[in-house]
């Protein structure tokens, strides 16, 4: 039975208020293109990526997944006096549904933390769906990673320390990237950083039903996204969990994971099932669920009082981490 869903802040309903015609809840297969197109995207050519001269910024396209196209990666590096240590690495996945979006969206995050703890960001370009269905964008995120440790040095970077962060669809990837890293043997990250993620092609949780046309991504363009993705395949029996990680039977030996999400937003449920999914499996991971919080709402409302409080958290988990 579907309950009355949880209230969202104050000072983030107020944002909801000003942007809900721009942006809607649903996403139909027919809006992905005009999406693709709209304003929102094409404001991301203005992003200064140098965040004021802080960083050297470069577009370097690397060998994609044998057989496969290749990829770009965005590389911006501190432009600030080497350290004796190389710097850590954030390995950045963009989110946008599986179905939107380029390297630029959302690094801004990952460059806050970067200015803040001195590092290296790789944020990576990969294949979207429909046009390129499960499992294109994993596999690109996959070979950007190695491409990346493989060559971390030259960049000024510590292989031995990347964590690797997304938000939304780029959080699902990435958690979708550390099981294929254990499983494949792969370099081991140090850290994963999952921001609301996209974890659960089943869109059918609780919170999937309960925020059903509220917010800014609710079940119907859940199930658009996931549809595009793995196509008549979602929801059934046959999903891999390098798709939808909270797939995935055994989730041993996994890097540690901070993992935040909002409480009156779609993916509450499958976050919160993946974290204590995690600590039964013997693993370590940080949880927040930051209460009225919509999806992505510390981008959307950046100076929010709940979104400082998210930001700082990404900022002391990563301070912690990269203190082991």
């Amino acid at each position: 039975m579907t309950s009355v869903p949880p209230p969202f802040d104050p000072e983030l309903a107020a944002v909801l208020e000003l942007i809900k015609d721009a942006i809607s809840p649903a996403l139909y297969p027919e809006d992905i293109e005009a999406v693709r197109q709209g304003p929102g995207m094409a404001m991301l050519a203005d992003l200064d990526l140098t965040a004021g001269g802080a960083f050297e910024v470069e577009d370097r396209v690397v060998p994609g997944p044998e057989g496969s196209p290749e990829i770009s990666l965005l590389i911006c590096r501190p432009t600030g006096p080497a350290p004796a240590r190389p710097r850590p690495v954030v390995y950045h996945v963009h989110g946008g549904g599986m179905v939107i979006g380029t390297n630029r969206v959302g690094v801004d995050f990952a460059l806050d933390w970067a200015r803040e703890l001195d590092m290296v960001v790789v944020s990576v370009e990969y294949r979207l769906a429909p046009e390129h269905p499960y499992p294109a964008p994993v596999e690109d995120v996959y070979a950007g990673l190695l491409w990346t440790a493989e060559h971390a040095k030259e960049l000024g970077g510590d292989p031995e320390r990347i964590v690797i962060a997304g938000a939304s669809a780029g959080g699902g990837l990435t958690a979708a990237l550390a099981l294929l890293l254990r499983d494949r043997g792969g370099p081991r990250p140090i850290g994963q950083l999952l921001l609301c993620p996209m974890l659960d092609d089943r869109n059918d949780t609780p919170s999937a039903h309960q925020m059903a046309g509220l917010g800014v991504w609710d079940r119907t363009a859940n199930e658009t996204g996931w549809t595009a993705l793995l196509g008549e395949r979602r929801g059934g029996p046959d999903v891999s969990p390098y798709a939808a990680p909270a797939r995935a039977e055994d989730l041993s030996a996994l890097p540690p994971a901070f993992l935040d999400v909002g409480s009156a937003e779609t993916f509450r449920d499958e976050v919160v099932a993946f974290a204590s999914r995690l600590w039964q499996a013997g693993g370590i991971a940080e949880l927040h669920v930051w209460p009225g919080g919509f999806h992505g709402f510390d981008g959307f409302a950046p100076q929010a009082a709940l979104s400082r409080s998210a930001r700082a958290a990404h900022v002391d988990w990563l301070r912690r981490l990269l203190a082991e």
